[in-house]
């Protein structure tokens, strides 16, 4: 990853109004937003702030700006772009449009947990598009996107904040470290996080794999219902009715391919024989050309995205730089017992809420990277040998505005060193994580940490920057990688308390809510 501060100038636009279901009028100035010139230009004098709340009136705004730049870029002559560019249009064009659909979905719900993660989520869309120009040295080319997306990054930002100053000020009664985080949690019994249906908590539980679970069955010898899962996907939405749980069983095998579930296919659920026995494969990468986001072997963006006993690798090696195994941009997903097989950016935890359980991530470079809201758990960490003169970075967290709810929690896990790492660690630094962008927040939490952990623990991105802004913290971990006596000097990295470390389990940071508990996950909700 390469981190990317640009873009234009100005834009005022007709407003279409989307209604909400219900109007919260606490907060009706623009002083408090991170860009209060641009709140009072476009809200001030609107006419509907005296029918409608000051909050559904900046959203809509921003809501009209989103579908004027997604028009704008879509229709843009690329005769002058060169293919790499190209590429990283693409993506652009993408995030935009999902950015119109997390907006949609914010104005129609009253739920702040649900809006912040949405509106966290676009953020991170607009970052993403400048960040593929970036990577393929194609920087000279953002001049050439609509100018008025300088504009609507901060009419989004400011959104942000006042949806987190109005919850704040009616309901949120605690916050993650660093701002941005959410109180007013349920937890359910039964040992798991509350986050799926029954059924889907039957289908978790289940001890092995089996066809009479599966709508479809994917066997890359034949002896299913199709040969390759990009298939069976497509089939899906054929086959189904509504959004009820769709279950593939992919059997024992190889899948050589590079799979999307897209945002239509939502609550898809993928079953494997087994951590290494069905794997899906691939090797895009950014050396070859594509843009980070483009690069994954397996990309989920459907909401409730579930996977279980399956692979996700990414061969194109070090040398090839970024190169994603999995990427989840998927709305409260659930991974259990997978594994996740790469080196620089293995595992891009995109956007929105994710849980890990019982899973392996192999890495090198930041191969634990992107800006969900994600809680890892009884999982197993493993850093690889790198290339010559890198270091690893098991994090690199990307939360760009403090009023994101995004983060990464790693709780009762272990790091240790892969088979190709050990007899060479001694030669090879090892750190927790390093600042991708200026608010970056991960914290590790009664964690095993082996010796191949760095004595200061964390590592600089770039000199000073994002060192007072992040939010890194660590709470009783253990293992001789775990002392803390000659951790980092930075204002942002914390010894956490009990009550701070509460704040990013299950139970606070994913919000113990209405979507796990029921995926038959186990789970621990406290610390």
């Amino acid at each position: 990853m390469d981190k990317l501060f640009v873009l234009g100038v100005l834009s005022a636009s007709l407003l279409v109004f989307v209604p909400r279901v219900a109007n919260c009028d606490n907060i009706t100035s623009c002083t408090h937003t991170p860009y209060p010139q641009v709140c009072d230009s476009f809200i001030s004098p609107n006419p509907l702030l005296t029918s409608k709340g000051f909050r559904d009136v900046a959203l809509t705004i921003t809501l009209n700006h989103a579908q004027q730049a997604y028009s704008l870029i879509s229709a843009m002559d690329l005769s002058s772009f060169d293919e790499p560019a190209k590429a990283a249009h693409a993506d652009c064009s993408g995030l935009y449009d999902d950015t119109v659909n997390q907006l949609n979905r914010v104005l129609l719900s009253n739920n702040w947990e649900d809006t912040q993660t949405w509106l966290s989520a676009a953020v991170t869309n607009q970052e993403t598009c400048k960040n593929g120009f970036m990577e393929l040295n194609s920087i000279s080319y953002l001049s050439s996107l609509p100018s008025m997306l300088s504009n609507f990054s901060k009419l989004l930002s400011n959104s942000l904040a006042i949806n987190n100053q109005e919850a704040s000020a009616s309901t949120v009664s605690s916050k993650p470290g660093g701002g941005g985080g959410g109180g007013g949690r349920r937890l359910l019994s039964g040992g798991f996080p509350s986050w799926v249906s029954a059924a889907d908590r039957k289908l978790l539980s289940s001890p092995s794999s089996s066809t009479s679970q599966a709508n479809i069955v994917v066997a890359a010898d034949g002896s299913g219902d199709y040969k390759t899962i990009s298939e069976a996907l497509s089939a899906s939405t054929k086959q189904r009715s509504g959004t009820s749980r769709f279950v593939i069983y992919v059997k024992k095998g190889t899948y050589n391919e590079n799979v999307q579930v897209t945002k239509s296919m939502k609550n898809i659920m993928l079953i494997g024989d087994g951590i290494d026995t069905t794997i899906v494969t691939g090797s895009k990468n950014v050396k070859d050309g594509s843009t980070t986001f483009n690069s994954a072997t397996f990309a989920a963006v459907g909401d409730g995205f579930i996977a279980k006993y399956m692979t996700f690798q990414n061969t194109a090696g070090p040398q090839k730089y970024q190169a994603v195994a999995f990427r989840s941009g998927s709305d409260k997903s659930v991974f259990y017992q997978c594994s996740f097989k790469g080196y620089q950016d293995t595992l891009y935890v995109y956007s929105q809420r994710q849980f890990y359980r019982n899973c392996d991530i192999y890495g090198t470079v930041d191969f634990i990277f992107g800006d969900a809201v994600v809680v890892f758990q009884n999982c197993n960490i493993y850093p690889r040998k790198p290339l010559s003169g890198q270091e690893n970075t098991v994090t690199a967290q990307g939360r760009t505005d403090p009023n994101q709810n995004t983060g990464i929690s790693i709780h009762d896990c272990q790091i240790t060193a892969a088979s190709d790492l050990k007899s060479v660690q001694s030669s090879v630094k090892t750190y927790l994580g390093r600042p991708w962008k200026e608010y970056s927040r991960t914290v590790v939490m009664k964690t095993y940490l082996d010796s191949l952990i760095d004595p200061a623990g964390w590592l600089e991105w770039n000199g000073n920057y994002g060192l007072s802004t992040l939010y890194y913290g660590e709470y009783k971990n253990t293992g001789s990688g775990s002392s803390t006596s000659n951790r980092v000097k930075w204002k942002g990295y914390h010894i956490m308390s009990t009550s701070d470390a509460q704040k990013f389990t299950v139970a606070n940071f994913l919000g113990g809510g209405s979507w796990i508990s029921s995926a038959g996950v186990p789970y621990t909700s406290g610390l």
